[in-house]
Protein backbone atom coordinates (compact mmCIF):
# COMPACT_ATOMS: atom_id res chain seq x y z
CA UNK A 1 0.00 0.00 0.00
CA UNK A 2 1.35 3.53 -0.77
CA UNK A 3 0.21 6.28 1.29
CA UNK A 4 1.16 10.63 1.91
CA UNK A 5 3.49 9.15 4.84
CA UNK A 6 3.98 13.27 6.38
CA UNK A 7 2.33 16.57 6.01
CA UNK A 8 -1.73 18.22 6.00
CA UNK A 9 -2.41 14.37 3.79
CA UNK A 10 -0.74 12.15 5.95
CA UNK A 11 -2.00 8.85 6.04
CA UNK A 12 -3.78 9.28 2.43
CA UNK A 13 -3.79 5.89 0.66
CA UNK A 14 -2.56 6.19 -2.91
CA UNK A 15 -3.41 4.28 -6.31
CA UNK A 16 -0.81 2.71 -7.96
CA UNK A 17 -0.45 2.46 -11.84
CA UNK A 18 -2.21 -0.12 -13.72
CA UNK A 19 0.59 -2.41 -15.00
CA UNK A 20 4.52 -2.83 -14.43
CA UNK A 21 5.63 0.11 -15.94
CA UNK A 22 6.22 2.21 -12.88
CA UNK A 23 9.04 1.10 -9.94
CA UNK A 24 6.83 3.14 -6.68
CA UNK A 25 9.12 4.37 -3.60
CA UNK A 26 8.84 2.30 -1.32
CA UNK A 27 7.64 4.19 1.89
CA UNK A 28 11.14 4.13 3.92
CA UNK A 29 13.26 5.34 1.30
CA UNK A 30 10.54 8.24 1.08
CA UNK A 31 11.22 9.18 4.42
CA UNK A 32 14.59 9.00 4.62
CA UNK A 33 14.46 11.17 1.75
CA UNK A 34 12.62 13.99 3.04
CA UNK A 35 13.94 13.86 6.45
CA UNK A 36 17.34 14.36 4.73
CA UNK A 37 15.73 17.17 2.57
CA UNK A 38 14.46 18.61 5.83
CA UNK A 39 11.61 21.87 5.45
CA UNK A 40 10.17 22.09 1.93
CA UNK A 41 7.86 24.48 2.66
CA UNK A 42 7.27 27.45 -0.23
CA UNK A 43 9.42 25.13 -2.26
CA UNK A 44 8.56 24.37 -6.36
CA UNK A 45 9.63 20.86 -7.28
CA UNK A 46 9.84 19.02 -10.75
CA UNK A 47 8.91 15.49 -10.69
CA UNK A 48 10.08 13.73 -13.89
CA UNK A 49 8.96 10.52 -15.14
CA UNK A 50 6.31 10.91 -12.05
CA UNK A 51 4.48 7.54 -12.10
CA UNK A 52 2.40 8.04 -9.19
CA UNK A 53 3.16 11.14 -8.06
CA UNK A 54 4.02 10.28 -4.92
CA UNK A 55 7.18 12.01 -4.32
CA UNK A 56 5.39 15.08 -5.78
CA UNK A 57 2.56 14.73 -3.54
CA UNK A 58 4.59 14.08 -0.34
CA UNK A 59 6.86 17.20 -0.90
CA UNK A 60 2.80 19.38 -1.84
CA UNK A 61 1.62 17.62 1.77
CA UNK A 62 4.46 18.45 3.04
CA UNK A 63 4.30 22.41 2.29
CA UNK A 64 6.28 22.41 -1.10
CA UNK A 65 4.04 25.79 -2.86
CA UNK A 66 4.10 23.93 -6.51
CA UNK A 67 4.99 20.62 -7.93
CA UNK A 68 4.93 20.01 -11.96
CA UNK A 69 4.32 16.61 -12.63
CA UNK A 70 5.35 14.88 -15.94
CA UNK A 71 5.45 12.03 -16.97
CA UNK A 72 4.06 10.65 -21.09
CA UNK A 73 2.18 7.80 -19.76
CA UNK A 74 -1.70 8.38 -19.92
CA UNK A 75 -2.19 5.34 -17.34
CA UNK A 76 0.73 7.95 -15.23
CA UNK A 77 -1.43 11.02 -15.72
CA UNK A 78 -4.56 9.82 -14.71
CA UNK A 79 -3.36 7.82 -11.53
CA UNK A 80 -1.55 11.10 -10.30
CA UNK A 81 -4.64 13.55 -11.12
CA UNK A 82 -6.99 10.69 -9.04
CA UNK A 83 -4.00 10.85 -6.22
CA UNK A 84 -4.18 14.75 -6.28
CA UNK A 85 -7.39 15.11 -5.95
CA UNK A 86 -7.92 12.10 -3.57
CA UNK A 87 -5.25 13.90 -1.33
CA UNK A 88 -6.82 17.55 -2.01
CA UNK A 89 -3.72 18.73 -3.36
CA UNK A 90 -4.66 19.92 -6.18
CA UNK A 91 -4.12 23.41 -5.82
CA UNK A 92 0.17 24.06 -5.61
CA UNK A 93 0.32 21.10 -8.74
CA UNK A 94 0.42 21.13 -12.63
CA UNK A 95 0.72 17.74 -14.15
CA UNK A 96 1.36 17.80 -18.18
CA UNK A 97 1.62 14.66 -20.24
CA UNK A 98 4.84 14.73 -22.10
CA UNK A 99 8.28 13.21 -22.41
CA UNK A 100 10.47 14.64 -19.97
CA UNK A 101 13.25 14.73 -22.65
CA UNK A 102 10.76 17.10 -24.42
CA UNK A 103 9.63 19.05 -21.23
CA UNK A 104 13.52 20.09 -20.47
CA UNK A 105 14.20 21.15 -24.14
CA UNK A 106 12.30 24.61 -22.97
CA UNK A 107 13.78 25.81 -19.86
CA UNK A 108 11.21 26.77 -16.96
CA UNK A 109 9.33 30.39 -16.67
CA UNK A 110 11.00 30.05 -13.17
CA UNK A 111 13.81 27.27 -11.62
CA UNK A 112 13.29 24.69 -9.38
CA UNK A 113 14.25 24.30 -5.77
CA UNK A 114 14.46 20.59 -6.64
CA UNK A 115 14.06 17.93 -9.43
CA UNK A 116 13.47 14.87 -8.98
CA UNK A 117 14.42 12.23 -11.71
CA UNK A 118 12.83 8.55 -11.13
CA UNK A 119 13.51 7.54 -14.79
CA UNK A 120 12.36 3.68 -16.37
CA UNK A 121 15.24 1.32 -15.12
CA UNK A 122 18.37 0.38 -17.25
CA UNK A 123 17.74 2.80 -20.17
CA UNK A 124 20.44 5.55 -18.73
CA UNK A 125 17.73 7.89 -19.01
CA UNK A 126 18.78 9.47 -15.59
CA UNK A 127 21.98 10.46 -17.21
CA UNK A 128 20.59 11.92 -20.21
CA UNK A 129 18.23 13.86 -18.12
CA UNK A 130 21.21 14.78 -15.82
CA UNK A 131 23.44 16.32 -18.67
CA UNK A 132 20.39 17.84 -20.09
CA UNK A 133 20.07 19.78 -16.95
CA UNK A 134 23.70 20.57 -16.57
CA UNK A 135 24.33 21.93 -19.72
CA UNK A 136 21.88 25.33 -18.35
CA UNK A 137 21.34 24.76 -14.65
CA UNK A 138 20.97 27.92 -13.87
CA UNK A 139 17.56 27.70 -16.32
CA UNK A 140 16.80 24.91 -14.41
CA UNK A 141 17.76 25.20 -10.78
CA UNK A 142 17.73 27.85 -8.14
CA UNK A 143 21.20 28.38 -6.82
CA UNK A 144 20.70 26.22 -4.01
CA UNK A 145 18.67 23.83 -5.84
CA UNK A 146 19.10 19.94 -5.72
CA UNK A 147 18.95 17.45 -8.30
CA UNK A 148 17.91 13.73 -6.32
CA UNK A 149 18.28 11.25 -8.81
CA UNK A 150 16.53 7.57 -7.72
CA UNK A 151 18.06 4.66 -9.46
CA UNK A 152 19.14 0.86 -9.00
CA UNK A 153 22.20 0.62 -7.59
CA UNK A 154 23.48 -1.41 -10.47
CA UNK A 155 22.95 1.80 -12.75
CA UNK A 156 25.18 4.05 -10.85
CA UNK A 157 28.19 5.50 -12.67
CA UNK A 158 30.73 8.09 -11.85
CA UNK A 159 29.61 11.02 -14.85
CA UNK A 160 31.72 13.90 -15.18
CA UNK A 161 29.99 16.86 -15.19
CA UNK A 162 31.13 20.47 -14.90
CA UNK A 163 28.32 22.33 -12.83
CA UNK A 164 26.85 19.69 -10.83
CA UNK A 165 28.41 18.04 -8.32
CA UNK A 166 27.68 14.84 -6.31
CA UNK A 167 26.96 16.58 -2.79
CA UNK A 168 25.34 12.71 -1.23
CA UNK A 169 24.34 9.19 -2.20
CA UNK A 170 21.97 6.76 -0.03
CA UNK A 171 21.17 3.04 -0.57
CA UNK A 172 18.57 1.75 0.45
CA UNK A 173 18.50 -2.23 -0.65
CA UNK A 174 17.74 -2.02 -4.40
CA UNK A 175 17.17 1.95 -4.11
CA UNK A 176 20.02 4.51 -4.60
CA UNK A 177 19.48 8.25 -4.54
CA UNK A 178 22.12 10.48 -5.54
CA UNK A 179 21.84 14.68 -4.74
CA UNK A 180 23.10 16.77 -7.25
CA UNK A 181 23.84 20.25 -5.91
CA UNK A 182 25.64 23.49 -7.91
CA UNK A 183 29.06 23.42 -7.32
CA UNK A 184 32.79 23.72 -8.18
CA UNK A 185 34.22 20.38 -9.85
CA UNK A 186 36.01 18.29 -7.77
CA UNK A 187 33.83 19.81 -4.88
CA UNK A 188 31.72 16.52 -4.20
CA UNK A 189 32.71 13.64 -1.26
Amino acid sequence: MMRVIGGKAKGRKLKRVPGDSTRPIMDRVKESLFNILGDVSGQRWLDLFAGTGQVGIEALSRGAAEVVFVDKMRPAIVTIQDNLRHTQLTGGAEVRQMDAFVYLQQPPARPFDLIYIAPPQYKGMWLEVLRTVEARPFSFLNSSGLVVVQIDPKEEQTVELRHLVLADRRRYGNTLLCFYEIGAPNSAM
